[in-house]
């Protein structure tokens, strides 16, 4: 691809000040079905026994196979400047969106 076709297909994305403050999240309820992924991302606050979830994000399955890849991608670099992440005990959730078995 040389330079003019590379300019050609640039993408201008345009984000609000609503947007860019972003919505904090400590888990996500991934469901699926044979067309879709289903990303609900919620905040759980401890000690409350309901949480609420802040933002669902649908995808298709060749969608999030790529965001997979870019998160994995993004999580080498970051470990690459600034250490192993360390794992913390998994998040046990017994709830179902009407989907598979959800996983975090």
């Amino acid at each position: 691809m040389d330079i003019q076709e590379e300019e050609q297909q640039q993408l201008n994305i345009e984000l609000t000040e609503e947007m860019a403050e972003g919505t904090y999240a400590n888990l996500a309820v991934i469901t699926h079905s044979n067309a879709e992924f289903v990303v609900d991302f919620v905040n759980i606050l401890p000690g409350m026994p309901k949480a609420r979830v802040k933002s669902r994000i649908i995808l298709t399955p060749q969608h999030a196979k790529r965001f997979m890849k870019a998160m994995l991608d993004n999580i080498k670099k970051y470990e690459a400047a600034h250490g192993p992440i360390q794992d913390q005990e998994p998040v046990s959730v017994p709830m179902n969106f009407g989907g598979p078995t959800a996983q975090a």
